[in-house]
């Protein structure tokens, strides 16, 4: 067998075991859960202020506020630097 498929095999058998909830090589990263919500509210600005300032659409902003989805990427880090220092974003946004 060529390495490359022990290697796929080795993967496939640690996430096989994983799923079965037993103990794998599977490194599991989950995030803690923003209440984008709150977050927008601490800014003192209505959803479509928010979405003004920060070049969010509407409807993606009520999905979140909703909990229907959930931010990812870049706007995970944006949201989550809005909730330590709304002010400085704002005021960097504003610029």
């Amino acid at each position: 067998m060529s390495k490359a498929y022990t290697d796929i095999s080795d993967g496939l058998n640690d996430a096989i075991a994983h799923a079965k909830g037993e103990r794998s090589g599977v490194a599991e990263h989950r995030h803690e859960p923003l209440d984008v919500k709150a977050i927008r509210e601490k800014t003192g600005m209505s959803q479509q202020r928010f979405c003004a300032t920060f070049g969010i659409s509407l409807g993606t902003l009520r999905h979140w506020e909703q909990g229907l989805r959930t931010p990812r990427g870049t706007a995970r880090v944006l949201l989550k630097i809005v909730a330590q220092n709304p002010k400085a974003v704002i005021k960097a946004a504003s610029e």
